[in-house]
């Protein structure tokens, strides 16, 4: 039952759970082993994104590597479900990879920043293909909608410890391209395909579709054998978050608001809600408050070479620390002033060794208040806020990239 219940978690959640690695300033940070993560500015709360697609990465392709873009190939008109302002659709598409391959690098280039809120690049094997594109044909129009998760089952995996195995690159505001130093990479089979899954944020005009998007994405591919592979961990904490003092209305009540979360996103949205709690918790009545964090156990031995946070607008802070409350122990991320449009992971400058049972800890600090402030939110009820995928919702999720040993 706890192995499903973990699985189940992933599976629900995945669709908001991203990185983005892009490039960050090295600051030593001798107490924490930290690159580029002292925040000293305040936190963003709305300014807009950009429009135009973001300039090509500085970086010079290296020996044995080239470029491919893939993207969608017409503009997409988003729509969301009726009462919703989101849409996570899902597009398959085709890097020709004709001989191992390795994924060195990827920059999302999101043609109208408008309305794209998040991408995830997800591998799917040769094997897996027909099955993406049946599920592709029996959603009308192009792609098919997928919440939680890819919908074709890549993103099969558990939290704290096992790899996410089909998840190989994400865009998120304020990243460029994913790009790690030294020989290292997604490893892509022949016949391998991928699924750009991008979040859709339709706030703006209050979930009416108009505008279009064409977003593509460019792969830096070797074929080079000397490449380790990475992998992608997941840590994730449960989302608790009343209304402030100052505010009042039906959504809340908590379960007034995981009503509203499973007529926008369906029952998976609830699971994630209950297995976090169940994880997290250990299944207690949920505890509301502003802080929420959440431990899990390391379960391969590797080495971790960065790590992002990421939370939705009202997210202040968020820190992953490794074995807290021990002689060893170290923080992995600390981002004091949350900065929406600034979600690029940090590198750390000297990779972390982790052995199977050390513990990973997430922790996020939410303002409600911040709701009133922004423009994306101010027009919405207030709510009690708890995961989900929609950009009103909130997501507490730290993502450590890897290598097992």
């Amino acid at each position: 039952m706890r192995m499903v219940l973990r699985r189940s978690v992933v599976a629900a959640g995945i669709a908001g759970m991203l990185l983005a690695a892009g490039a960050c300033t090295s600051q030593q940070s001798p107490a924490s082993n930290l690159a580029g993560n002292g925040a000293t500015s305040p936190p963003s709360i709305g300014a807009p994104l950009p429009t135009k697609p973001p300039a090509t990465a500085d970086a010079p392709l290296r020996a044995g590597e080239s470029f491919e873009t893939v993207g969608l190939s017409r503009p997409f008109k988003p729509v969301p479900p009726p009462g919703a302002t989101d849409e996570y659709r899902c597009f398959l598409v085709d890097p020709h990879i004709t001989t191992t391959s390795y994924l060195m690098g990827s920059q999302f280039l999101p043609q109208n920043g408008a309305i794209v809120h998040h991408a995830i690049l997800y591998r799917v094997s040769a094997a897996d293909v027909a099955t993406a594109k049946a599920v592709d044909a029996a959603d009308p129009g192009d792609g098919w909608t997928c919440f939680g998760g890819d919908g074709v089952g890549a993103a099969n995996a558990t939290l704290a410890g096992a790899s996410l195995g089909g998840w190989v690159g994400a865009w998120a505001p304020g990243a460029h391209e994913t790009l790690l130093g030294g020989k290292f990479g997604y490893q892509l089979q022949p016949g391998t395909e991928l699924v750009m899954q991008i979040h859709y944020n339709l706030l703006a005009t209050n979930g009416q579709p108009g505008e279009t998007d064409q977003t593509q994405v460019r792969l830096r591919l070797s074929q080079a054998n000397n490449v380790t592979a990475l992998q992608t961990m997941l840590v994730a904490a449960p989302i608790e978050l009343p209304c402030t003092a100052q505010e009042s209305g039906p959504l809340c009540d908590r379960n007034a608001a995981l009503a509203d979360l499973e007529h926008r996103f369906g029952p998976s949205a609830i699971v994630t809600v209950n297995g976090l709690n169940l994880l997290c918790n250990f299944g207690q009545a949920p505890k509301p408050g502003t802080t929420q964090t959440c431990e899990m156990r390391v379960r391969k031995a590797g080495t971790i070479y960065s790590v992002a946070g990421h939370m939705h607008l009202l997210g202040r802070s968020i820190s992953v620390q490794l074995d807290p409350g021990t002689a060893d122990a170290k923080t992995l991320l600390d981002l004091p002033n949350f900065n929406f449009d600034d979600q690029g992971a940090r590198p750390l400058i000297t990779p972390i060794q982790v052995k199977a049972g050390d513990m990973l800890k997430v922790t996020c600090t939410y303002d409600a208040s911040l709701r009133s402030k922004l423009p994306q939110l101010k027009n919405l009820k207030p709510r009690y806020v708890v995961w989900g995928d929609g950009t009103s919702d909130e997501m507490c999720l730290g993502i450590v990239t890897w290598t097992a040993s």
